[in-house]
């Protein structure tokens, strides 16, 4: 099973890089074409189209380092990887249209094949991590995440939960200045601490 899948994402990862690379090579062609007819010349007119297709790579980069690391994937990558798909596309367009929409559609081809080919490549990259880091249903039932909300309501509501007391909702909401769901979510965690408060109680009387 193992190999298996060692097999299939290999040869997809083979398939994804080649597709990628004659996709390149043909969008910058196209896009070399229409930087030479446009005044460019020389050395500059050959690096111009690889600043668009190196663009979108670098900020798929970004954005497939972010999501390993469980950060926030940064609006700069996304605005600049939006930005690098809609110049090549319109390079290509561009160099196509003047044999009509089917040419056009023709021309766009290229590109629209590297940017799915770059997406699919970052797909399988990220698919290791996410395997690796996957907890199980019983390890994810011991993991608490203690919601702020709930640490502002136990201290702006102290006094009353040692108590006993459940404020209302809408002392809730009026003193942690949140809306109504969030109120009740508030209230149901003071109502359990008040809870274990007066259990506290009741058993140390006991005693």
């Amino acid at each position: 099973m193992i190999g298996a899948d060692r097999t299939i994402r290999w040869s997809t990862t083979a398939a994804v890089i080649g597709v990628a690379v004659v996709a390149a090579a043909v969008s910058c062609a196209h896009a070399y074409a229409l930087v030479h007819a446009h005044g460019e010349t020389g050395w500059t007119a050959r690096l111009i189209p690889l600043t668009v297709d190196g663009l979108i790579w670098a900020s798929s980069m970004v954005m497939l380092d972010s999501a390993r690391r469980g950060a926030r994937v940064p609006t700069l990558a996304r605005w600049l990887l939006g930005l690098g798909i809609a110049a090549t596309l319109a390079a290509n367009v561009a160099h196509g249209i003047s044999h009509g929409p089917l040419g056009a559609a023709v021309g766009a081809w290229p590109a629209l094949a590297l940017v799915g080919s770059y997406e699919l490549l970052m797909m399988i990259i990220r698919g290791p991590q996410s395997d690796g880091s996957a907890k199980t249903s019983a390890e994810a039932d011991t993991v608490q995440v203690i919601d702020p909300l709930y640490v502002r309501a136990a201290q702006e509501f102290v006094d009353e939960v040692a108590e006993g007391r459940t404020p209302s909702i809408r002392a809730t909401r009026a003193r942690l200045h949140v809306g109504q769901p969030r109120a009740q979510q508030a209230r149901a965690h003071l109502a359990a601490l008040a809870d274990s408060m007066h259990i506290d109680d009741i058993g140390g009387r006991a005693i």
